[in-house]
């Protein structure tokens, strides 16, 4: 049973807690960092949450100092600590690293306590002193129990949306491969007639029409490896400045660019951190779309990657841009450029391709918590672009970190 003894050491401990919080928040921060391998930086990756961190120790201190000020349901703490056990879901953190976590603070406050009580010249029985660490650590554990709850239920939601979407991607897939493969196999066997093979034309066309529909699936099965490299956990990916996602990018489509005459140009872009799988897929889609339909009529042909920060409807956003002067896309097919399987172009070029590009662009960055469109501003040239929430900056060579820090999970 709680004992509801009005403390004087418990009130003085209380105050101190107070008026220690900023450098209570910053212990705290750093053995989280040290412990899961996470730049400070990266804890708590905007100022607002960083901020929200001394009300936590507000109001343990409360619940310190009196009993009957009980940590309920509808405290402003706990809606604090579902935006935490909201946060560590979107970094990847699994549950025993959120229950680590609190027992962290749990030990941060518990040491300072310690030392100040040696301090303070306040008559306290022992059975008031068990009492103080009692409440100490059951607040920290209720906060804890929220978080927990929170990560819990996003990460269950996560499994069952992961699960649809399996499903009704698997249905598609299966459906493309299968009308791939009819035509594989109807050409090939058209091509064992002795008629058609003693026509070069006609056999020259079945040949191609094989070599296509094999491209085609190879394509297919290319996305699906994508796919399931997007769904590994999330401390498992890199982040890397933004201007070296675009240069590895472009490294990787130098080639193809400059088969097709097509300049590849690379504005100033910020020093920011990102996903380097998510941004990297997602870059290499928008840039080989805009090379593969580059306008053939130009003389000048060129594609431009910039980007801009700007204040959306959650907040700051990233948002990174591939401009081209290329053959645009038709009005009626722009509504429908992110469905899998649609192809805006597939009936006017010889360009072969799925449809699936843009759409795991799209399932790629919301995964992310962003966005992705397209925008035009005529009947030629296109511009695509996506939207990332945006970080604290952080220092890219993490300042002398370990190389665990470097690589350290944190949405991008």
């Amino acid at each position: 049973m709680e004992i509801t003894i009005n403390c004087r050491l418990a009130t003085s401990l209380a105050s101190r807690m107070r008026d220690a919080r900023a450098e209570l928040a910053r212990r705290w921060l750093e053995r989280i960092a040290a412990r899961v391998n996470l730049h400070p930086n990266a804890v708590f990756p905007t100022d607002e949450l960083l901020d929200h961190v001394p009300l936590l120790m507000d109001h343990i201190a409360d619940y310190l100092e009196d009993p009957a000020d009980e940590i309920t349901a509808d405290a402003p703490v706990i809606g604090k600590a579902l935006e935490l056990g909201e946060l560590r879901h979107s970094q990847g953190f699994d549950a025993h690293q959120i229950l680590k976590e609190y027992e962290l603070l749990g030990g941060v406050l518990f040491n300072f306590l310690v030392r100040e009580a040696d301090e303070i010249d306040e008559p306290c029985s022992r059975s008031e002193l068990l009492a103080c660490a009692h409440r100490l650590f059951r607040a920290v554990a209720v906060i804890q129990q929220y978080s927990t709850q929170q990560y819990l239920r996003l990460a269950a939601e996560q499994v069952r949306e992961r699960e649809e979407r399996l499903r009704s991607f698997n249905r598609m897939v299966t459906h493309e491969l299968k009308n791939r493969i009819g035509s594989v196999l109807g050409a090939g066997q058209l091509l064992e007639d002795p008629e058609i093979s003693s026509d070069p034309a006609r056999r020259a066309r079945f040949a191609k029409m094989v070599t296509q529909n094999a491209d085609a699936m190879q394509e297919v099965l290319q996305n699906l490896l994508e796919l399931t490299r997007m769904d590994t956990d999330a401390r498992q990916q890199r982040n890397v400045p933004l201007p070296r996602a675009a240069s590895e990018v472009c490294r990787q489509l130098r080639e193809m660019a400059q088969s097709a005459g097509v300049r590849v140009q690379i504005d100033e872009l910020p020093d920011v951190e990102v996903n380097a799988g998510a941004v990297e897929l997602c870059l290499t889609n928008y840039v080989s779309n805009a090379i593969k339909y580059a306008n053939p009529a130009r003389e000048d042909r060129w594609v431009r990657l910039w980007s801009r920060t700007e204040a959306g409807e959650g907040g700051c956003e990233l948002v990174i841009a591939v401009e081209d002067n290329g053959l645009g896309v038709p009005e009626d097919a722009r509504d429908k450029l992110f469905s899998r399987f649609f192809r805006a172009h597939g009936t006017v070029t010889g360009v072969e391709g799925t449809g699936l590009g843009l759409s795991i662009v799209r399932d790629t960055v919301e995964g992310q918590g962003g966005r992705a469109w397209a925008e035009f501003d005529g009947v030629e040239g296109s511009r695509f672009l996506l939207a990332l929430p945006c970080r604290r900056s952080a220092d890219r060579e993490r300042r002398g970190g370990t190389p665990a820090q470097a690589e350290g999970a944190g949405p991008g």
